[in-house]
Formats: structure tokens, sequence, C-alpha cells
């Protein structure tokens, strides 16, 4: 692809987001949506593959169907109210619709489907793009109108998320849609709190980007796709799939790292909203999750390669490593004494 085309769609990528988190009104927050999702087919089907195709398809059609629904909820809404604001969202109808095309774009369960198909695709930058960047918007206009929106049915939606983004994994050996299903099973524990806590659900968003995007980072950098190849990385860079296991145990939610923290907070909100019931089932459906990070830890760590070579050209090839993935492999990893600190700020 042309650098020039290329610039010019990650600004128009930029300015959706930045367009949607800015406005007040909803017609240009639904603007912001479709600007963004418009800038991200052309990087989706750059790899002139089938199965790229095939993913921009899927994802354009789930997309429009989203904005459509948006828009449809928030024209029924001025209609009722008089008011485009974003913050008026009163009536139930329109807002359980708008929940829903949210939930429709951010991919939680039951409107999932598309996720782990569309990542499967694409090449690991348009995914790393697709699984942080892409989520902020409908994340923040969710936060925008978190007071409004039905609890009940958002409790459902997350566990129904954690849930099946922990079942979906189990069985997967392509890393792509491991991490769409990881992807679910994260936004299910953000909308579980979003109602309750906001600031809590933001401080999960921002566990979320830095834990998948230092690990799409160094599958990029190890250049695994699946958990063959992800068997021989210790051949690679030893040193990046140690990291790599600290990372997989932070997505997990173990502690003491930072991946522990936002589900702490979660599950601590929760019993104090009195919904013990709710907490167990969420803290036993996080275990299906865990067990497939421990066994890509296990695959990193204690497995061995088919046909090991004589030769140790692979053990010592030089990987050109930038500066951003030690950084996001550290914040992975020791988020933790921070916890007081964010205490006091909630």
């Amino acid at each position: 692809m042309s650098p020039y085309a290329l610039s010019m769609l990650m600004s128009s990528l930029a300015v959706g987001t930045i367009v949607t988190l800015s406005s007040h009104h909803w017609f240009l927050a639904w603007m912001g949506l479709e600007i963004n999702t418009l800038a991200i087919i052309p990087l989706m089907t750059k790899m002139h593959h089938p199965r790229a195709t095939e993913s921009a398809t899927k994802y354009f059609l789930t997309q429009a169907t989203a904005s459509a629904l948006i828009l449809f909820s928030t024209t029924v809404n001025a209609w009722m109210t008089g008011e485009w604001t974003i913050m008026n969202m009163t009536n139930p109808t329109p807002t359980v619709i708008l929940t829903l095309a949210l939930a429709i774009k951010l991919g939680i369960a039951p409107f999932h489907l598309w996720l782990p198909d569309v990542l499967q695709g694409l090449n690991m930058l348009t995914c790393l793009i697709l699984s942080t960047w892409q989520k902020l918007a409908p994340m923040a206009l969710m936060m925008l109108t978190s007071h409004q929106l039905n609890t009940n049915l958002l409790i459902a939606m997350a566990l129904m998320s954690t849930i099946i983004g922990g079942w979906g994994g189990l069985n997967q050996t392509q890393m792509r849609k491991i991490m769409a299903y990881s992807s679910i099973a994260h936004l299910g524990w953000m909308i579980l709190v979003i109602s309750f806590a906001p600031s809590l659900a933001l401080l999960n968003l921002l566990i979320y980007l830095v834990l998948t995007s230092s690990m799409f980072l160094m599958l990029m950098t190890l250049n695994s796709t699946n958990t063959n190849k992800l068997s021989i990385s210790w051949l690679k860079t030893p040193t990046l799939a140690a990291s790599m296991t600290v990372t997989l145990m932070a997505l997990g939610g173990l502690p003491p790292t930072s991946g522990f923290l936002p589900k702490w907070l979660i599950l601590q909100e929760m019993t104090k909203q009195h919904l013990e019931a709710l907490s167990a089932l969420m803290a036993m459906s996080a275990l299906l999750s865990l067990f497939f990070y421990i066994r890509l830890s296990y695959t990193i760590s204690m497995t061995s390669p088919p046909n090991i070579s004589n030769s140790s050209l692979t053990w010592r090839k030089k990987k050109n490593l930038t500066y951003v993935i030690p950084i996001l492999i550290i914040m992975s990893a020791t988020m933790m004494p921070i916890t007081p600190t964010l205490l006091l700020l909630n």
C-alpha cells in the first residue's frame, strides 16, 4: 500500500475516534463511527487474499447494521424527547436498541460471532488496531450513557461474554482467534461494572489495551500465528518468549500482575452491590480463560518443536525490537503496586 494512502487511512481512524469522543450530539458521534469503519476496511483488504476480503465484508455488514441501529435509536429518542444530546437517553425503548447496537459494534456476546472470523483473516497489525483502537469510540458512548442503560441487560450480556469468551478459546490453535475470544471475555468484565462504577470500567479498558497491545506486538515480532509456531519462539528470542508468559498470566488475571487489578476491584464492587452469586459466576468463568492462557504458557516454555535443527542460526538471529514492547511488558507486570492510589481516585 502507498505510504500516502496508509497515512490518510490512519489519520481518518484517529479523526473518527476523536470526533466521537469529543461530540455531544448523537449525529456527530454516529458520523465519527462511520469514518472509523470506512477507514479500516481498506487496511483489511490490503493483503489481496480471499480471507481478507471475506473478513472485510463480514466486518462491514455487522458494523453497518450496528450503525443503522444507533441512528434509528437516537432518531426515536430525539422524536420522543426533542433533543439529540448524548446524555439524554431517557426512554427505555431507544436505550435498549442503543445497548444492542453498541454490543454489536464491540463484539459482545451474543453478538460476538463476527469477531473471531474477522480477526482470523487479517494480518497482525490490523488485528491489533481492531482489538484496541476500534473499541475506544463505542466504549466511550457506552460510558457516557451508562447511567441510563438497562442494568439487567448489561449483566446478562457480561456473564454470557465471559463464559463464551472462555469456552470458545479452549479448543483454538490459531493465535488470532484466541485473542478474539480473550477480547470478548475482557469486554464482558467491562460492561458488567459500567453501570455501577464507570471509572472501574475505564481502568479495565486501559489495562486491556496495554495487555492486548503487548501481546500482539510480541506475536508480530516472533511471527507466531498458531501454537505450533509459538513452541519454537524460545529459539528465536528467549527473553521475549519468557516475557510473553508473564503477559499471558496478566491476561488471565493472576496476581501479582496488572490483569489481577481490575478483576479484583470489579468483584469487590459487585459484592458491595450485593451480587455475590454473580461475582462467584464471573470468577469461575475467568478460570476458563485462564486455562487456555496457561496452556499457551506451557507451549512456549515447556515444549520442544518436532524438528530441532542442529544449526544455531535461529537461536542467534537478532530481532529489531522497538522500545514500545519492553515498556508495555513492564506495565503488564507491575501495575499492582499503584492499587492504593487508584482506590483513592475512585
